[in-house]
């Protein structure tokens, strides 16, 4: 529900706020007063193009705000939690400001916001009737939703959406693999090429450290040999060694500890370190024992690391690059051998899922034909209760030789305002008040299932009177109890059946016209409804019909 509206510095506003209630609240005054700026300044919060024109003299920039109650509201509230804007107390606040110099800005709650973010939820909240390019039932897709929502059939179509997304999502992934098996195809000769090279080697991890480590013990075998036995002859072997010396000290201390306790704990520890000397000596012994010089192994060695060091110059730097580049190669010809089944079955799915889509975007075809036909019917019928005697309704379902996301079939709604003329779309209804009136038979059918909750009607009364004009204001009130009615007019009729009567009146501040707007109750109200009669609002008689038309008689 749309709260309050206000105004500041735009056209011949100075500073105005309308505070608005549930139902149908009407906006009367004298032509020319500025009825028409208020909903203006409102088409602006709807995406209207922003122009410095509409700056008032003297002031250098113009804005408009409005405060909607989206408690009740899921959608609106998940769009506006998609965009990341916070909503308090359940008070959606949209502002768009106009500067003098062109430069216009927008908010949601406070937070910079585009002005395409900020229409497109004040077009969620709004239905502006009057301004063609404001109306939600002038766009394709909202027709298509509303004759859903009418027909009953949202979980059809829902089911056509999801089932076109599947299908696109297996046309995607088929063609994706399509491609990727005809990249692997093209390079197929060159990847058995490279994994045939590095198979064929026989790699083991850490194979190439290993070499090095061997080759050096070849490369200096005598030095080894040598160097080893002169450490084991140190350590172990001559006499006087390290392990002789160790064991007359072991012997010194372990007698000496016979006498203090106290020296225990040193006499284990250096026999500890007697034996591991012992240990080392006869294992140092052994390795020299063993050395050998072998010039054939060695040059197999170097052979082996010369074929390495080839491989790794071209798939390294390192070994295990190596190796994780045959794993790649490998992957990518198991994908190639792969590709046959798993395009089969991809192509067993997405004909599986082209015959689902086709099934039930021909139920779905199915009900909407019938709801068009109910629709037709129900707006043909409601015509000439608002002047529009030889008008004709219709939905025009265009059948397509694919199916979309939206079904099988282009929606559009078509009227003749006129007897005799062919049914034309919605847009291209020449006269603003014929095509409010068209909207409003449309919204009195439409109110239970129609989700915008704001609507708002200007030029709805253009060329009605007498019974006309008490059918629509009947059609105004009804679809009032389903939504909030925003209606200006000049309809006695519809002012009497408002719950908020707001009268715009034109004033002069310091030489500059102004624009100011009150709600009118008791009295006032009934003075304005006489005056809108053509009569003399002083008069006894036009005000006794006046009190009439409000039920005060």
């Amino acid at each position: 529900m749309l709260v309050e509206l206000r105004i500041r510095d735009y056209a011949v506003v100075e500073d105005l706020t309308l505070e608005l209630g549930a139902g149908l609240n009407v906006l009367t005054g004298e032509t020319g007063a500025g009825k028409s700026i208020i909903v203006g300044a409102l088409s602006l919060l709807l995406g209207e193009r922003a122009s410095s024109d509409v700056v008032r003299a003297g002031a250098d920039r113009a804005t408009v705000e409005a405060v909607f109650d989206i408690d009740g509201l899921p959608e609106v509230k998940r769009v506006v939690d998609d965009h990341g804007f916070r909503v308090e107390d359940g008070l959606l606040i949209l502002r768009r400001e106009v500067a003098v110099e062109g430069r216009n800005r927008a908010w949601v709650c406070g937070s910079p916001a585009t002005a395409g973010v900020v229409g497109a939820l004040g077009s969620a909240l709004v239905d502006l009737h009057g301004q063609h390019e404001h109306q939600t039932l002038l766009r394709p897709t909202d027709q298509r939703a509303i004759l859903d929502a009418f027909g009953g059939c949202l979980e059809l179509a829902g089911a056509v959406a999801e089932g076109y997304a599947r299908l696109q999502a297996l046309r995607a992934e088929l063609e994706a693999r399509e491609e990727r098996r005809r990249e692997v195809e093209s390079r197929a000769d060159f990847l058995r090429f490279q994994l045939d090279e590095i198979d064929e080697a026989e790699l083991a991890p850490g194979e190439d450290e290993e070499l090095e480590n061997e080759a050096g013990r070849h490369e200096h075998a005598e030095e080894l040999a040598r160097g080893t036995a002169d450490v084991y002859a140190a350590l172990y072997e001559e006499e006087d060694s390290v392990s002789d010396r160790l064991g007359a000290v072991r012997q010194a201390l372990a007698r000496l500890a016979s006498f203090d306790s106290g020296l225990s704990d040193i006499a284990e520890r250096l026999a500890e370190v007697t034996h591991l000397v012992d240990d080392l000596g006869r294992r140092i012994g052994d390795y020299a024992s063993q050395v050998e010089h072998d010039p054939e192994r060695l040059e197999e060695v170097r052979v082996r690391l010369d074929r390495i060091f080839r491989l790794k110059r071209k798939y390294g730097p390192e070994l295990a690059d190596v190796l994780e580049t045959a794993q790649r190669v490998r992957a990518e010809l198991q994908d190639l051998d792969d590709a046959d089944h798993d395009l089969s079955r991809l192509n067993a799915e997405r004909t599986e899922a082209e015959t689902a889509l086709r099934r039930t975007a021909s139920e779905l075809s199915a009900a909407r034909s019938n709801a068009a036909r109910r629709l037709a019917d129900a707006v043909a019928e409601t015509l000439p209760d608002l002047g529009l005697a030889g008008g004709r309704f219709e939905v025009d379902l265009s059948t397509h030789t694919s199916v979309s996301a939206g079904g099988a079939e282009s929606i559009e709604f078509r009227v003749a305002t006129n007897r005799g003329f062919a049914p034309m779309p919605l847009a291209r209804i020449a006269s603003g008040g014929e095509l409010s009136r068209v909207m409003l038979a449309l919204k009195s059918i439409l109110a239970s299932v129609d989700s915008v909750p704001v609507l708002v009607f200007d030029e709805i009364d253009s060329g009605v009177g007498g019974v006309i004009a008490t059918s629509v204001a009947a059609k105004l009130a009804e679809v009032a109890g389903r939504h909030q009615v925003f209606v200006v007019t000049h309809l006695p009729q519809v002012a009497s059946r408002a719950e908020a009567h707001l009268l715009v009146e034109k004033g002069d501040d310091a030489g500059i016209t102004t624009t100011r707007v009150r709600r009118l109750v008791g009295d006032e109200r009934v003075e304005e409804v006489a005056r809108m009669l053509g009569g003399d609002p002083e008069s006894r008689a036009s005000r006794d019909h006046a009190r009439e038309l409000l039920g005060l008689a």
